[in-house]
Parts: structure tokens; sequence; C-alpha cells
């Protein structure tokens, strides 16, 4: 008899599909990132309010949870969640006055309100990042769907994610305090150069560190399958 698989050892990923992947994607980034930024600028060039060039830029993401339903049979989180950062946006645009100052801060309002929105998550089942994570690491089929969810039976996966959420939503509230603390300290025309630099910036710094954490959250959980199956090793020996 053969010694059982250890529970810390994780499945491999199915086998993805490449069209279905390179759709996926497509869909995905281009309905809920290129399409909401293309349709409020164009808006707002032409005289709509911020609240109203946002109300409408919201019906990307609509309609692509729209299309993953009818694709997929199952609601898309990332749309989900998507939607509910522009209408925080399009809450945080009708705060207040209309200064350069002003929207600087709201801006500021928003990124720190995600920040708080992944760490409200954390009182869910499951945090923000597991959606996000599922949303990029599978093509979106059944069979990736369900690798994934099913991760979660695993106590090194849900602390992966769970620490992943943690230091999105306090690096997005430290950035949004340090922003709005620099936009009284310093002259209106530095902070519309230095401002959208640190959203980009703390953004790809948070890729980053989300690339290399979760790489090393994987080879760790890899590392401590491969001991228990050493240890138990012997003992299935004996037993055969």
């Amino acid at each position: 008899m053969s010694a059982p698989q250890p529970q810390s050892a994780r499945p491999a990923p199915p086998a993805r599909s490449g069209g279905a992947a390179a759709l996926g994607w497509v869909l995905t980034i281009g309905l809920n990132v290129v399409a909401p930024i293309i349709t409020y600028n164009q808006l707002h060039d032409h005289g709509w309010r911020e609240f109203d060039a946002l109300l409408i830029s919201s019906a990307w993401p609509v309609l692509d949870s729209a299309i993953h339903l009818a694709w997929r049979r199952k609601v898309d989180e990332f749309a989900i969640v998507t939607l509910v950062f522009l209408v925080i946006t399009a809450a945080v645009s009708l705060i207040g006055a209309h200064s350069a100052r002003a929207l600087l801060i709201k801006d500021s309002g928003v990124t720190g309100l995600f920040g708080v929105l992944c760490l409200v998550t954390l009182l869910a089942p499951r945090p923000l990042m597991f959606y996000f994570g599922r949303k990029f690491a599978t093509d979106g089929t059944p069979e990736s769907t369900a690798w994934w969810n099913g991760l979660w039976q695993y106590e090194g996966f849900r602390r992966t994610m769970i620490v992943m959420t943690t230091v999105w939503g306090m690096a997005y509230l430290v950035e949004a305090g340090i922003r709005i603390a620099l936009t009284y300290a310093l002259d209106t025309d530095t902070m519309v150069v230095l401002s959208p630099v640190m959203i980009y910036t703390v953004l790809g710094l948070l890729g980053v560190w989300t690339a290399l954490y979760g790489r090393r959250s994987q080879a760790e959980g890899e590392r401590r399958a491969a001991e228990t199956a050493a240890a138990a090793q012997p003992t299935g020996a004996a037993q055969a």
C-alpha cells in the first residue's frame, strides 16, 4: 500500500486553454480598464460632469459581468469590484468643492477607500485578493476555477491571500494619507505631476511584491509538502 498524499501538497493547475485565456484577458482588461478610462476621458473632455462621466463609464463593467454570466453561468467578482470602485469614485466626486486641490484630495480618497475595501473583506469568508488571484491565475473555465477554489483548503494558501489583501489595504491607506498631506504641503502644479506618479509607483511596487511573495509562498508550500512526504515514506513502505 502506498503512502497517502500529504494534505499540504497542492494539486497542480489544470491545462489552460490558450484561446479562452486570451479572450478572457482581452475582455477583462478591455471592459474593466481600457473602455471606462477612454469613455470617462472623452465625456469629460466634451464637457460632461465628473459624476455623469463616471456613471456612464461604469456601464462597461456591468457589460463584462453580463457577458461572463452568459458565457460561464457565474458572476465575475472582478467586474463587480471594478464597478464598486467606480461607484466609490463617483460618490467621492460629489463631495466638497471642485477646486484643483479638492480634486487631488478626492483622488486620494478613492485610493484610500479601496484600501478600506481590501481590509473590510478580511472579515468576509474570503478576502479580496482571492478573487483577484482567481481572475488572473485561471482562464475562467470550470476546471481551472474549481482548482483555484480548492486551494482554499490549504492553510498556507489562505494565509497568503490574507497577507496579500492586508498589505494592499494598508499600502493604499498609507499612500492616500501621504498624498493628502502633500496636497496641503506642496503647490497644486507640483501635485498634479506627483499624484499620478505616486499612484502608479505604489501599484507597480505592490504588483512586484505580490508576484515575489506569491512565488515564495508557493515554493514554501512545495518544500513543506516534500518534507511531509519524505517523513511519511518509511511508514508507507513498512505497511506495504
